[in-house]
């Protein structure tokens, strides 16, 4: 299976291994010299302790679990035909001329009753609280309402905001990170995808539900289970005891505690330089559940939508049972191996079912529903996905179930790559892996006279390059998804199915129940050579 991990190595958190020679189990080099200068994690949390439970430098870098499972979307592999065109259109005669892959339709939708349409089959991962969401918001939503897609503003927006002002009740009365962030996207929006806000337990408390519909008339609000996709996760720091104080005043979990005497002396004196925000893991029961979807429909939503993580096959049914009792609009399924950064970097390295394994339970699960007559929620599948082929291979494998893709990282580094040759140009050090292309914008973007037949050569100046990165990678994954689909003969995302994908080892067919390379079409085979 190769290298699966070095718990005590890696660059997430800083550290590495001296020797060349490492124990698998541990870690810890084979020989561990007195005196070594380091710089393993034991090395490092010798000093600095609880710093090492976190990638870092916080608010600069996002993270990904880099743990090589035995089965992963890789060893699918997608199917190809000569023959044959599917979801070409009522009345269009399939042959070289029509069957093109540009007239192949990506667009989807979900939703039961009031549905939103996508330009294409993926949608952000929840940006909340983390500072790498706050200070490329802009970025982030421009290009996501600009590509026609939804965006998803994730926990802790409100209750973080150093400007919150609540109410009597201590209910949000005031969030202007979050009126910020609705704003934003809803002034490019082209009527496709749409923003959600997530909800957490201190979400709930602090009436964000009912602040974003009063207020903002958000149509969809969406519940979580636990916190943050890893459970443990979406964590931020901060750098004052007087932020850490606040926080804790508004019912968050600081840890070191900033009231103790003892914590902010050390904190005064220079060695303990920062404390973690955490929220409160949720306590699911059916009753509870289908009460509080029912509540969310009484303030107003349209549509409720529900995120899990990795967790076990049994919290994994009753997602999927109790949203369809629920008759929930959307239920993401987020499998272990993903990530943003925020959670504790042992727990994305080993906590959780891997995607793959997580994803394929679903099917089967929505396949016994279904078979019995009963609704299933619409499904998006989420955890690592971050190219074309990842993307075609997930709608396959959930098919017909899975509508949609929920990406993470891959759609904040365009963001921010973008943000960063704004700040080159500025400067003028723009690196020749960007300047081989060009010293001016117009130059450099491949698609940036396409951002501005959108939005017009006045409002082209206020776009943020960042949100022109994002167009232009969501460009990419709109016609690579396209030739992909043509090739196993697919011209609408509807007609995609499981027949498309095979397995490249026997270990991943049985995982899938998807069929092993060999064995895919061999019915029809044997019935063309024995005609």
């Amino acid at each position: 299976m190769g290298n699966l991990s070095r718990p005590n190595s890696n660059d997430a958190t800083g550290t590495a291994n001296r020797s060349r020679s490492v124990v698998p189990m541990s870690g810890i080099c084979s020989r561990c010299v007195d005196g070594c200068t380091g710089n393993c994690e034991v090395f490092k949390a010798t000093f600095r302790g609880r710093e090492l439970l976190y990638p870092g430098p916080f608010g600069d870098v996002t993270a990904g679990a880099d743990k090589e499972y035995p089965v992963d979307y890789s060893h699918l592999n997608i199917q190809g035909y000569a023959l044959g065109a599917k979801g070409l259109g009522e009345g269009i005669v399939a042959g070289p001329d029509t069957a093109t892959f540009p007239t192949a339709s990506i667009e989807t939708e979900y939703g039961w009753e009031k549905k939103v349409k996508m330009r294409l089959p993926v949608f952000t991962g929840a940006l909340g609280s983390t500072e790498i969401a706050r200070k490329n918001w802009e970025h982030f939503a421009v290009g996501a309402a600009l590509s026609g897609v939804t965006i998803v503003c994730g926990e802790n927006v409100c209750g973080i905001d150093p400007e919150l002002e609540l109410d009597n009740n201590r209910k949000v009365a005031k969030a202007p990170d979050m009126d910020r962030r609705i704003e934003i996207y809803r002034r490019y929006h082209q009527g496709y995808g749409e923003i959600l806000v997530q909800l957490n337990v201190e979400d709930t408390r602090l009436g964000v539900a009912e602040y974003v519909k009063n207020k903002h008339g958000l149509d969809t609000i969406e519940l979580k289970w636990g916190q943050g996709a890893k459970s443990i996760g979406g964590e931020i720091k901060v750098n004052s005891v007087e932020r850490a104080l606040e926080l804790q005043k508004r019912g968050y979990i600081v840890t070191p505690d900033p009231s103790d005497k003892t914590i902010q002396t050390t904190f005064k004196g220079g060695a303990l330089k920062e404390f973690e925000r955490h929220s409160r893991m949720g306590f699911i029961s059916e009753e509870g559940f289908l009460a509080e979807v029912q509540r969310l429909r009484e303030i107003g939503f349209n549509r409720i939508t529900l995120k899990t993580g990795a967790y076990s096959l049994r919290e994994l049914a009753m997602a999927i049972r109790w949203g369809s009792r629920a008759n929930i609009d959307l239920l993401t399924i987020d499998g272990s191996g993903g990530g943003t950064g925020m959670s504790p970097w042992r727990m994305m390295e080993e906590w959780g079912i891997p995607s793959i394994y997580l994803h394929s339970a679903a099917y089967e699960f929505c396949k016994k529903l279904a078979d019995r007559g009963e609704r299933v929620p619409h499904i998006a599948f989420a955890g690592g996905f971050s190219s074309e082929d990842g993307i075609f291979k997930g709608l396959a494998l959930g098919s017909p179930f899975v509508k949609a893709i929920c990406m993470g990282r891959a759609l904040m580094i365009p963001g921010m790559v973008g943000k960063n040759i704004a700040q080159w140009l500025k400067e003028g050090k723009l690196p020749k892996t960007v300047s081989r292309f060009g010293s001016a914008v117009e130059e450099i973007f491949v698609n940036y006279e396409a951002v501005k037949e959108i939005v017009g050569p006045d409002e082209i100046k206020n776009i943020p390059l960042g949100a022109i990165g994002l167009y232009s990678y969501c460009d990419k994954i709109r016609v690579g998804l396209q030739q992909l689909m043509a090739g196993t003969r697919n011209f609408s995302l509807s007609t995609v199915s499981r027949e498309d994908v095979m397995s490249l080892t026997e270990e991943c067919a049985k995982v899938t129940g998807i069929p092993y390379l060999m064995e895919a079409y061999r019915e029809e085979a044997e019935a063309i050579l024995n005609s």
